[in-house]
């Protein structure tokens, strides 16, 4: 946690410095003007005993302040401007590992402000970023044929471990099946509409492989081909309707179990957690702490949320009843209002508590967006 500019003689000190670094950490407001701006501001210095210290600009504006024209305190020209400087320092070279230290020297910000700022920009964290950026080459490099090995070093992973518990959930597979593409293997599947949006269902001949929720069935589709590209696909409503109408009804809340074979390959790891979220019951949620913790691995906290973010069957493995430490819903594959609003049916389905604090703020304010 960022412990600068807590204080009002350090936000003042930040202003009377025009701190660029604590841009983003809050904001000032001068009652002569009835304007606030970003601590950096170019306009002239205000009066110390007319300035009122925000920590965002709806609370300056719930104050009766209106955004400076000057330096754009509610907008994102500048923060725009940072971001893009972060992700063309990352994009200059894939097989970098820059930390987040490196990464905020090299756009002269400071490390909390840069988290933050691209985090609301682009989505992702920085590492998140980093990460992605890797998969994307990988897969690119298994696409064109390269054997495992050397698209590993080419998309910046340097040990068959690291690649191996990085990536297997992300493609779906472990990196030499997806570079077969599921050659050898048939694979059925069927789409369906629910009150989740589309819902896309994917079998072998042992189970189910896939279950993904999407706005687009033509998408999910596509997906699923680049996935098991060199796999026989058959599209077979018959055979997939018995799984789809399990989901369904366990949509409508009226069962809270699934019966469904499954046919998933990952790592060791990676299927311990997914066990564990099996062992969840319906209308329960944990933390990714609790998690960790109940696996024996307290400090394996980030490899847990990773394993839960990689789950490549919705539902079935409920990874939506895991939540950070402090209540917020954190991410989701499917979409975060799919996520709060699986939460929020099963917490009535099961006369649970509903969420408290930040989960019930975030899961108001995504309900409103749920397909």
């Amino acid at each position: 946690m960022n412990t600068a500019y807590q204080t009002e003689n350090e936000r003042w000190e930040a202003v009377a410095a025009r701190d660029a670094q604590a841009d983003g950490a809050f904001f000032y407001a001068v009652a002569t003007t009835g304007v606030f701006c970003r601590p950096s501001c170019a306009s002239r210095l205000p009066r110390r005993e007319n300035v009122a210290f925000f920590g965002t600009p709806d609370e300056a504006r719930a104050a009766g302040f209106r955004p400076c024209k000057r330096c754009r305190p509610d907008g994102l020209p500048r923060d725009m401007t940072i971001v893009e400087r972060a992700c063309a320092a990352l994009d200059a070279d894939p097989q970098a590992r820059l930390t987040l230290a490196q990464l905020s020297e090299a756009v002269h910000v400071s490390p909390f402000h840069l988290q933050r700022l691209f985090k609301r920009i682009v989505g992702v964290s920085p590492r998140e970023y980093q990460a992605a950026r890797r998969g994307a080459a990988l897969r690119e490099a298994l696409q064109r044929g390269e054997d495992v090995t050397r698209a590993a070093l080419d998309a910046g992973f340097n040990s068959p471990s690291r690649l191996y518990d990085s990536v297997a959930g992300e493609l779906g597979m472990t990196p030499t099946a997806y570079r077969k593409k599921g050659e050898g293997l048939r694979v059925y599947y069927a789409s369906a509409a629910t009150a989740l949006g589309q819902v896309l269902v994917a079998a072998t001949q042992k189970g189910i492989c896939r279950i993904a929720f999407g706005d687009d069935a033509a998408e999910l589709h596509r997906s699923l081909r680049e996935a098991f590209a060199k796999a026989e696909l058959v599209e077979d409503r018959a055979r997939i309707a018995p799984f789809i109408e399990q989901i369904d009804a366990y949509l409508r809340g009226q069962r809270e179990t699934f019966d469904l074979p499954l046919d998933v390959s990952t790592t060791a790891f990676r299927q311990r957690v997914w066990d564990a979220l099996r062992q969840i019951p319906y209308g329960e949620r944990r933390s990714y702490t609790e998690l960790a913790a109940a696996l024996g691995v307290p400090n394996a906290v980030r490899a847990v949320a990773s394993a839960c973010a990689s789950n490549p069957i919705a539902l079935a493995i409920p990874c939506h009843r895991v939540l950070q430490k402090g209540g917020a819903l954190a991410g989701y594959r499917w979409g975060l209002a799919r996520k709060a609003a699986l939460l929020e049916a099963e917490a009535r389905h099961a006369g649970v508590a509903p969420l408290e604090g930040d989960a019930a703020a975030d899961l108001s304010r995504d309900l409103d967006h749920v397909a």
